[in-house]
């Protein structure tokens, strides 16, 4: 189906139960983002209605992570970033501590760049070595690094910039789980359970590490 009905969309969606029957289902992963056009309609109120979202995308005006977009359905995924030239104004896909998608506005040299976390490595032809993002994405890269670390990506150039390694002292951010947009640092970490011990806002939380993600 192309549609979703209003109660099935997932929580993370900062939009009503109530109010019209169906709303737009994206091309793919409908849990981890929300579509281009929720986000320009209902979230930036950019237009009143879906032909006036499919003009300013035909128009050219919104680029998601330096690329433009091309169709309304195309789904925004956690710190995706998504621009606005004309108009001057960019944004990183965010989540709040009450679990929802919100939109936070970056500067134009915050939005070059984008983190994503690694979740697989494959080795190829030749030896090299093919990194695994969350995000979908991967990249040829030889440097060093292990799985739950993170990557700044140069969107403009599309390469790995520099690896954030899951370590004692660094600064994460909770997107999953009951403790889902928390922002804080790594106190200690346990390997063989998979946890990691936050302080968050003056409190330790313990989280599973599958659950956070390393940021800048």
């Amino acid at each position: 189906m192309s549609h979703l009905t209003r109660q099935e969309i997932p929580k993370e969606w900062p939009l009503p139960r109530k109010g019209g029957v169906y709303i737009i289902r994206p091309n793919n992963n409908l849990s981890k983002g929300i579509p281009v056009l929720i986000i320009l309609r209902d979230i930036l109120k950019l237009g009143n209605n879906r032909r006036e979202i499919k003009k300013i995308i035909h128009d050219k005006k919104v680029l998601l992570n330096d690329k433009f977009v091309k169709d309304e359905k195309e789904n925004v995924l956690l710190f995706d970033v998504l621009k606005f030239p004309l108009i001057k104004k960019n944004y990183r896909l965010s989540i709040s501590e009450q679990g929802k998608f919100l939109l936070e506005e970056i500067n134009e040299k915050e939005s070059e760049k984008k983190i994503s976390k690694i979740i697989g490595k494959k080795i190829l032809k030749n030896k090299k070595i093919q990194v695994n993002l969350s995000d979908g994405t991967n990249f040829l890269f030889n440097e060093k690094f292990k799985i739950n670390d993170s990557v700044v990506i140069d969107l403009k150039n599309r390469k790995i910039e520099k690896v954030l390694p899951l370590k004692e002292g660094t600064k994460i951010k909770v997107y999953s789980g009951k403790h889902i947009g928390k922002t804080g640092k790594i106190i200690s970490l346990d390997e063989k359970m998979k946890m990691a011990k936050i302080s968050s806002n003056n409190q330790d939380i313990n989280v599973l590490i599958k659950q956070i993600m390393v940021i800048e």
